[in-house]
């Protein structure tokens, strides 16, 4: 695992713990030799993730639409930065430059850039892993959710445990390079899938 993108809040939370973790786990991508790949700006926690990346003397690439780039949001200090059209066209560039996901507490867009990524390891579209760090149990409602997604037959348990969910980075970290990839098909129970 030579990259990682990051998917964060643009804000910064309601707990300092939020900023605290963002900085841990942008610290240790650096120190083990990992590639950042993040939205590009200096807002929230994607900014503190991107600064102790570069403070640990790491590489970070940053990927930020048109839109943002033009209102004045690139972190100026990146390694380098690349300028997407716009979100589609960013999400899909991240990925491309990404061995594996995780994604920090923030909003919408944190949330759907995760699943997204999760939705195409479950398709087969890549192999990659995809993870969430459980900053102040931010991500325990989404297990709960997906357990009830098993629960109700929309989901494979292979599925829903693809998606390492800690709130220990260093750990977290362990689990996404010793991940495998789901050997199963997605749907349930229907002839010919």
């Amino acid at each position: 695992m030579r990259s990682v993108a990051v998917f964060c809040g643009s804000n910064f939370g309601s707990s300092p713990e939020h900023a605290a973790a963002a900085a841990h786990l942008g610290g240790l991508i650096a120190r083990r030799g990992m590639t950042l790949v993040y939205g590009g700006t200096h807002k929230g926690l994607m900014g503190v993730v991107a600064d102790a990346a570069l403070a640990a003397g790491g590489t970070v690439v940053g990927v930020i639409n048109q839109r943002l780039h033009d209102r004045g949001h690139l972190h100026m200090g990146l390694t380098r930065h690349e300028i997407a059209p716009d979100m589609r066209a960013r999400k899909a560039r991240m990925s491309e430059l990404a061995d594996a996901f995780i994604a920090l507490p923030g909003g919408l867009g944190t949330l759907e850039e995760l699943l997204e990524a999760a939705t195409l390891t479950q398709l087969g579209d890549h192999h990659k892993p995809c993870a969430a760090l459980d900053v102040r149990g931010f991500y325990r409602p989404l297990r709960a959710l997906l357990e009830t997604a098993t629960d109700e037959g929309f989901l494979k348990p292979e599925h829903r445990d693809m998606l390492v969910i800690e709130a220990d980075p260093a750990r977290l970290l362990d689990a996404l390079v010793g991940w495998t990839p789901p050997t199963v098909s997605k749907w349930i129970g229907q002839p010919g899938s």
